[in-house]
């Protein structure tokens, strides 16, 4: 193990600045899959499980929505929300039995609802997913297969934690897979950069929000 008093922030930045690889690139046609973009993970102020890392995280994945539903690409948003009981949590729910608990996210709650600031639009995917990736028991991959997609750019929270579990079963799928670096967030700076390096060296294309937007443009779409 190599011990160099480096950050994960660090680590990330001479990554970005000397990727040891060639990148997957942008494929023929893409969706956007928004992880979990809900208030009891994107308003702070109101909840305790919330977390900022850009405050315009939103308004990048409006503008990376308006440009693939443009493109003729699906925008897929998830949340996670449980039965009145919680039993449809499973294991994950069992750590913990606060009011602010993972399986304590109700439907219909406030919780469970997508940040008002995002624009989902009526032609928009909502699923319901219970587990971390977006990809386990959900109809996801059946969905992007019917829209041949071959490309994913996922987007939302956690870096660490549901956006991770995508990205690695999205690349597992066969899919072709780019994070915007400005739409993720997570609630420490470590994890978050850590986990952005590690994609970036095994499992994605970490990019900027700017070079998303082009590579999305310029996708051939047939």
């Amino acid at each position: 193990m190599i011990e160099d008093g480096r950050t994960a922030r660090q680590l990330f930045e001479a990554l970005r600045t000397a990727p040891p690889r060639r990148r997957f690139g942008f494929g023929r046609r893409a969706a956007l899959v928004n992880i979990d973009l809900q208030c009891a993970y994107t308003q702070p102020a109101h909840y305790p499980t919330a977390y900022e890392s850009d405050p315009a995280q939103i308004a990048h994945v409006n503008v990376l929505a308006d440009t693939c539903r443009g493109r003729g690409f699906p925008v897929v948003w998830t949340h996670v929300a449980y039965l009145a009981s919680g039993e449809d949590c499973g294991v994950w729910g069992t750590r913990s039995d606060g009011p602010d608990a993972l399986q304590n996210i109700k439907e219909g709650s406030p919780r469970a609802a997508l940040d008002p600031r995002c624009d989902r639009r009526a032609g928009d995917v909502l699923i319901n997913k219970r587990m971390a990736s977006a990809f386990f028991e959900t109809n996801l991959r059946s969905l992007l297969h019917f829209h041949r997609i071959d490309t994913l750019v996922v987007t939302g929270g956690s870096t660490s934690g549901c956006v991770r579990a995508t990205v690695v079963d999205g690349l597992s799928c066969g899919f072709r897979v780019i994070v915007p670096q400005e739409a993720v967030a997570d609630r420490h700076e470590t994890p978050h950069y850590a986990n952005l390096y590690d994609m970036a060296v095994k499992y994605a294309d970490v990019l900027p929000v700017a070079e998303v937007l082009a590579g999305l443009t310029a996708m051939p779409g047939d």
